[in-house]
């Protein structure tokens, strides 16, 4: 059960896109270890259960929609946030959506879709959020991108596109704030075991949300004189 003398207790947690997969496997893990969990997405239904299994565990969480593609929805977001609890210590950007099919036949929208969520999303959320770790001198900054970031991914050009820049936007972003004194990682999972849909693998071979939620407390609770800037991880046998 979560405890008052956790880790992380006091610390306020900002998970977006925490309804399902990776990012209620995040906010769990976070409100176990003592942080109260506020949860972000889309769909209130999805939060109101990841808040339910949460609290049945013995954490705390809290849910408020935002969409993380509308600047003035995440704006009026970090005001509640800000009004409601006075801080934000942890702020992990893990909303994101997928797409398939060559880029030449991808039609427009469905690239802005990929682009305004996975990229522009996450800097909206460092902008309203950022300024409020600067006034109180600390704050991690945790983004959630993919391997696909890194490595080729062939009919997925877009959300590879998009992740690529999020890694570049990440170590560009921890260079402007390490001066005070807030860390900005990023984490890049490889295939992991979501609704994201993996046909014709091996999904107990994969990784697990709970495989990431442990890489993100690992960041979260890094001694003050380190910085681990980037996670690759890696399923152990491939999928």
């Amino acid at each position: 059960m979560a405890s008052s003398s956790g880790v992380l207790a006091d610390k306020v947690a900002v998970v977006t896109g925490a309804g399902r997969g990776i990012g209620a496997a995040i906010a769990a893990k976070l409100a176990e270890m003592g942080a109260v969990a506020v949860l972000t997405a889309r769909t209130r239904t999805t939060l109101q259960a990841t808040a339910q299994s949460i609290a049945h565990a013995g954490g705390r969480a809290e849910i408020a929609e935002c969409d993380v593609m509308d600047l003035h929805s995440v704006e009026r977001f970090a005001q509640w946030v800000e009004k409601a609890f006075g801080r934000i210590d942890i702020l992990v950007n893990n909303a994101g959506i997928g797409n398939s099919g060559p880029l030449h036949t991808m039609p427009p929208d469905q690239w802005d879709a990929v682009m305004n969520t996975n990229l522009r999303g996450v800097y909206y959320c460092i902008r309203s959020f950022a300024p409020m770790m600067i006034r109180a001198g600390s704050g991690e900054i945790i983004n959630i991108s993919s391997i696909a970031g890194k490595t080729a991914l062939p009919n997925g050009a877009a959300y590879a596109a998009s992740k690529w820049g999020l890694n570049g936007l990440s170590y560009s972003v921890a260079e402007e704030l390490r001066a005070h004194n807030i860390r900005v990682s990023v984490v890049c999972p490889g295939s992991t075991n979501t609704d994201f849909g993996h046909q014709g693998k091996n999904t107990s071979k994969m990784l697990q949300p709970e495989d990431v939620a442990h890489v993100v407390t690992m960041l979260a609770t890094q001694s003050p004189q380190s910085f681990a800037s980037e996670v690759v991880l890696r399923p152990t046998q491939k999928p």
